[in-house]
């Protein structure tokens, strides 16, 4: 059986892809602090910027999981309100434990254990190659994703392992509605900068995300799924 492995299936992006991965018949393993809530996803709780996460987590995997063809999606992330000038260095810290070593860790356990047809997918943002005022912690972490993505393709160049980073535009989820402050006013602003007028449903990036894990060709590409962002 193909497994997905992901982290942050409790909601949002992450959840809409647990659900279409179980629907194609995928085992699902899902690491978060939150768990999904459907009976047919594996949760385990795990904080992997705390001490010892990496110890434990590879301990848990050689008890649950034996080299297969796996799907490793990167989709936890943290996006808080802070600039380049006013951010104190251990809360920047804190924000590249989950956005960046997270992914790092996964990936130094994860990976060997894969078998060819796998593939390793990191879920970027808009703001992985611009950016926006007061994000600067999610700007920098979202930056260093697709610089992970790019050394992935090349460092696994011949194991027929691939890897892809989507790259969101301004997706409906409690993350992105929870950064604007509720404001409904906001986010009709957003919805307004895509040329389709409104936010990318998180359904969407799921289905570009399991294009993306069905399809090697596409090793090493930034996809940005955006709806088409209208540029001024």
């Amino acid at each position: 059986m193909k497994t997905l492995i992901i982290t942050g299936a409790s909601k949002g992006i992450g959840l809409e892809t647990a659900r279409l991965f179980l629907a194609h018949g995928y085992r699902v393993i899902n690491f978060s602090r939150t768990p999904a809530p459907l009976d047919t996803i594996e949760n385990h709780y795990i904080d992997l910027s705390q001490p010892g996460a990496e110890k434990s987590l590879r301990e848990l995997l050689d008890k649950i999981i034996d080299p297969s063809q796996i799907t490793l999606v990167h989709n936890a992330a943290r996006l808080t309100n802070d600039t380049a000038d006013a951010t104190p260095t251990s809360a920047f810290r804190d924000i590249m434990e989950i956005n960046v070593m997270a992914p790092h860790i996964l990936n130094q356990i994860i990976i060997p254990r894969m078998t060819q047809g796998s593939s390793v997918i990191y879920i970027g943002s808009t703001l992985s190659e611009k950016a926006v005022a007061n994000s600067y912690s999610y700007v920098v972490s979202k930056h260093a994703i697709v610089g992970m993505m790019k050394a992935t393709c090349q460092d696994l160049s011949g194991k027929q392992i691939h890897t892809t980073c989507i790259c969101p535009g301004f997706t409906d989820t409690e993350m992105l509605r929870t950064h604007v402050g509720e404001n409904e006013e906001v986010i009709d602003a957003i919805s307004a900068m895509s040329t389709f007028g409104r936010l990318v449903r998180p359904d969407e990036i799921a289905s570009t995300i399991r294009f993306a894990a069905e399809n090697p060709v596409l090793n090493g590409a930034v996809i940005h799924a955006n709806l088409g962002q209208i540029e001024s």
